[in-house]
C-alpha cells in the first residue's frame, strides 16, 4: 500500500459542490493519475468498476472538471506543488 503515502501530497481541495474530497476519492484520483483504467482502478482499490465511475464522476462535479485528463493533469500539478 506505498501507493497510498503520496495521499498526503494531493490536498483535500475544497469542493464546489458538496464538501471536501473524501479519502476513497483522492486514492482514486492518485491511482488515475498513473494512467490505470476505470477496471484497473477498482481492481487496486477493491471495489468494482462502476464504483470508480459513480467515484469519478463526484469528482469531476466536486471539482468543475469534465474529464479524467484534466483530473490526472490537476492531480500531478498539486501533487507537485505540495512536494
Amino acid at each position: 500500500m506505498e501507493h497510498f503515502d503520496d495521499l498526503r501530497r494531493i490536498p483535500k481541495l475544497r469542493a464546489l459542490a458538496d464538501g471536501p474530497l473524501t479519502t476513497r476519492e483522492r486514492q482514486i484520483i492518485l491511482v488515475l493519475s498513473e494512467g490505470l483504467t476505470n477496471k484497473e482502478i477498482g481492481r487496486r482499490l477493491s471495489v468494482a468498476e462502476g464504483t470508480v465511475k459513480v467515484h469519478l464522476h463526484r469528482i469531476y462535479c466536486k471539482l468543475g472538471i469534465a474529464n479524467r485528463t484534466a483530473l490526472a493533469i490537476l492531480a500531478h500539478t498539486k501533487t507537485l506543488d505540495a512536494a
